[in-house]
């Protein structure tokens, strides 16, 4: 199955759902500012995006700088839970797809993910 971490405001995360559409795929929508997975499933997609953690932060994000993120060194752990907490800091949209997944920026991410 395949699952999409979908900000609906967003036009890639929109173009994410479009590209699996048009290639007929099946898929799971998590609206994640609504539903925001947890510490444990963020390190799965982490894993499976095979990143670091801080690599999945939007830092251009009002709130990164309201948190004061800019200047600190954190460990992985505490970026998943920072993450955790403040989901609209979390890169979208991702696309979980055979135990594999892609930050859909750019939408070719998502059709290497699909093997298409």
């Amino acid at each position: 199955m395949t699952t999409v971490y979908h900000n609906p405001r967003c036009s890639k995360s929109r173009a994410a759902l479009e590209l699996l559409r048009s290639h007929q795929i099946e898929f799971d929508v998590v609206k994640y500012l609504e539903d925001p997975p947890s510490e444990k499933e963020l390190q799965k997609i982490v894993k499976m995006l095979g990143i670091k953690p801080e690599q999945l932060v939007r830092k251009k994000e009002k709130r990164f700088k309201e948190l004061g993120l800019g200047d600190q060194k954190l460990s992985d752990r505490q970026w998943i839970a920072i993450l955790a907490a403040n989901p609209s800091l979390i890169e979208r949209p991702i696309v979980v797809h055979g135990g594999k997944a892609a930050i859909g920026r750019p939408t070719e991410n998502i059709t290497e993910l699909l093997g298409q």
